[in-house]
C-alpha cells in the first residue's frame, strides 16, 4: 500500500497543469506602431485566462508597447511577463518609456506576477528606471522569480533596482504578506561591488532566496563578503552562481563563514573565480562532513594546484548525491591530476570528474609561498590601488598591465579616452584596437572584461559618429584598423592583434549598439573567409 501511495504522489507532483497564455518568441516582428501591435493585442484579447505573454526575439516601440499594455489592463490574472530580447535596435530613450506603458497596463489590471523576465534587453540603468514603478507596485508583491540577465545595468542600475525591490518589499510588508523572491538571476550586468553591496541588503531583508546567479559582474572580494553575509539569512538557497568574478581567498573566506548556513545547497559555481589554492583550501573546510545535498561543484579555472585540488577531492567524501565537479583549467599538473582521480577512486567518485583537458603544469615555486604571491591579475588586497596607469597600458596593453589598472579599468579606459572632452578619432579607435586585442586572451575573465569595455568603447563612438553625420568615414576608419580594408598610408602597419580585434566586434555584431552596415559587412568578411579563400 505504501508503495502504491509513494508512487501516487510522484505522478501527482510531475503532473503540471498546462497554462493559458500568448507566445510571439521567435518570430522576430518589428512592432512600431498601434497598428503594427494588433496582431499581438488581438491575441491577447481573447485569451481566456491570460496566464503569459511571451515576447522573446521581437522588438518593440513605445506605441507599439501602448497599444499592448492596453490590451493587458483586462486581465487581472496575468502572472508571467516573459520579455526577453524585445528592444533590438531601438533607442535608449524609448525603452523607459515602453516599459511604462507595459507596467502600467499590469498595474491597472490589478494583475500579481510570480515571474518577470527581462534578459537580453541591454537598456541599462535607464531601463530600470522605466521598470522600477512596475517593481514597486502591488503587482510583483507575489513575484517569486526576477531575470535580468544581460541587461547592462552596472553599478547605477543595480543601486535602482535595490531602491526599487526594497520599496517592493517593504510596502508588501505592510499588507501582511512580504516579497519572497526565490530566483534572482543577473549575470552579465557590471554590477561590481557596490550594486552587489545594494542587493545583498534587499536579499538579507527578504530571505527566502533559492537560486541566485550572479556571473560576470566585476564583482571582488568586498561585494563578494557583503553577499555572503546575505546569503546566510537565505537559509534555503540551492543554487549559487558567482561564475567569472573575482572571489579570491579573501572572499572564499566569508563564503566559507556563510556555507554552513546552506545545507540546502544543490549547485555551486565559483568556477574562474581566482580562488587559487588558498582560497579552494578554505572552500574544501567549510564543505567538508556537510552540505549532503550538493549534486553540482565547479571550481574550474581558478589556479588551483595540487594541494587544493586534493583538499577538495577529500572534502566530497560524504556526498552522494554529488553528479558533477568541474575542476578543468587548473594547475594541477601530470602528477597532480594522477593524484586527484585516484584520490576520487578512493571514494568512488571518479564518474562524476569533468575532463581536465585544459589543465596547466603546474607552477615551480613552492605551493605553500602561494599565498604569499602578489596576485598580478586582479590583485584583491589593494583593489582600490591602481598600480598601472592609463598611459603605462597604452605603451604596454598587455594583459597584466590591463588587470592592473584595477577594478575601475572600465571607468579609467571611457574617461581617458576623452579627455580633451570630445572623441579625437584616430585616438580613440587606437585605444578601442589595443583593448579589444585582449579578446585573443587564453584567460576567460581577460576576454570578458576586455570585451565589456570594448562594447561601452563602440557604443560611445557609434553614437558620436551619428551626431556627427560622419558614421561612412569612421567605418572605414574602424575596417582599416580592423586590417580589413587598405590604408592609403603604405606605412601604417597595426601593433595590436587584429583577428582578436576582429572577433570581439563580430561577437558585440547582435549588440543593439552596433549599425546595421556594421554587421552587413562584418557578414560578408567572415563569410568569405569561413569559405576558405583568405584573402581581402
Amino acid at each position: 500500500m505504501s508503495t502504491n501511495v509513494e508512487g501516487l504522489t510522484e505522478a501527482l507532483s510531475a503532473t503540471k497543469v498546462s497554462e493559458h497564455g500568448v507566445s510571439f518568441a521567435g518570430k522576430s516582428l518589428k512592432l512600431d506602431t498601434e497598428d503594427d501591435a494588433k496582431q499581438v493585442t488581438d491575441e491577447i484579447d481573447k485569451c481566456t485566462p491570460l496566464q503569459y505573454l511571451n515576447m522573446e526575439g521581437n522588438t518593440l516601440g513605445v506605441d507599439a508597447s501602448k497599444a499592448i499594455g492596453k490590451s493587458l489592463e483586462k486581465h487581472p490574472e496575468f502572472k508571467r511577463a516573459l520579455w526577453k530580447d524585445m528592444f533590438t535596435g531601438r533607442m535608449k530613450e524609448e525603452i523607459p518609456k515602453a516599459l511604462q506603458f507595459l507596467g502600467d497596463g499590469l498595474v491597472k489590471a490589478g494583475s500579481r506576477l510570480t515571474e518577470l523576465d527581462m534578459s537580453d534587453n541591454a537598456f541599462g540603468p535607464i531601463g530600470v528606471q522605466g521598470l522600477a514603478s512596475l517593481l514597486r507596485s502591488a503587482s510583483c508583491f507575489a513575484l517569486e522569480e526576477l531575470r535580468l540577465n544581460n541587461n547592462g545595468l552596472g553599478i547605477t542600475g543595480g543601486k535602482l533596482l535595490a531602491s526599487a525591490l526594497t520599496d517592493c518589499y517593504n510596502h508588501s510588508k505592510k499588507e501582511g504578506k512580504p516579497l519572497q523572491l526565490r530566483v534572482f538571476i543577473a549575470g552579465r550586468n557590471r554590477l561590481e561591488n557596490e550594486g552587489a553591496k545594494a542587493l545583498a541588503e534587499v536579499f538579507k531583508l527578504m530571505g527566502t532566496l533559492e537560486e541566485v546567479e550572479m556571473p560576470q559582474n566585476g564583482i571582488y572580494h568586498t561585494g563578494i563578503t557583503a553577499l555572503s553575509e546575505a546569503f546566510t539569512q537565505n537559509k534555503n538557497l540551492k543554487l549559487l552562481n558567482l561564475n567569472d568574478n573575482t572571489i579570491g581567498p579573501k572572499g572564499a573566506e566569508a563564503l566559507a563563514k556563510a556555507l554552513p548556513n546552506l545545507q540546502n545547497l544543490k549547485e555551486i559555481n565559483f568556477g574562474d573565480c581566482l580562488l587559487k589554492t588558498k582560497g579552494a583550501e578554505i572552500l574544501a573546510k567549510a564543505l567538508e562532513n556537510k552540505h549532503e545535498n550538493l549534486e553540482n561543484l565547479s571550481l574550474g579555472f581558478n589556479e588551483i594546484r595540487k594541494k587544493g585540488g586534493i583538499s577538495i577531492v577529500k572534502a566530497l567524501a560524504n556526498k552522494t548525491k554529488l553528479k558533477t565537479l568541474i575542476l578543468d583549467g587548473n594547475q594541477f599538473g601530470a602528477e597532480g591530476r594522477k593524484e586527484l582521480q585516484n584520490e576520487l577512486k578512493k571514494i568512488g567518485k571518479f564518474a562524476v570528474l569533468g575532463s581536465l583537458d585544459d589543465d596547466e603544469s603546474e607552477d615551480d615555486e613552492d605551493e605553500e609561498d602561494e599565498g604569499k604571491e602578489n596576485e598580478t591579475i586582479c590583485s584583491e588586497s589593494e583593489e582600490e590601488e591602481i598600480r598601472v596607469t592609463f598611459d603605462e597600458f597604452l605603451r604596454i596593453p598587455s594583459e597584466e598591465n590591463f588587470m592592473n589598472l584595477g577594478d575601475e579599468r572600465k571607468n579609467i579606459i571611457i574617461k581617458e579616452s576623452k579627455k580633451t572632452g570630445d572623441i579625437v578619432l584616430n585616438d580613440y579607435i587606437q585605444i578601442i584596437m589595443k583593448v579589444s586585442s585582449l579578446y585573443g586572451s587564453n584567460k576567460e575573465m581577460v576576454r570578458n572584461f576586455a570585451l565589456d569595455v570594448t562594447e561601452k568603447l563602440y557604443r560611445d563612438l557609434f553614437t558620436w559618429a551619428a551626431l556627427k553625420n560622419n558614421s561612412p568615414y569612421v567605418f572605414n576608419v574602424i575596417f582599416v584598423n580592423l586590417g580589413l580594408i587598405k590604408c592609403e598610408d603604405k606605412s601604417f602597419k597595426p601593433t595590436w592583434d587584429c583577428k582578436a580585434c576582429q572577433k570581439a566586434l563580430n561577437t558585440l555584431r547582435n549588440n543593439d549598439c552596433v549599425p546595421q552596415i556594421v554587421k552587413s559587412i562584418l557578414d560578408v568578411f567572415f563569410a568569405h573567409t569561413e569559405n576558405g579563400t583568405g584573402e581581402r
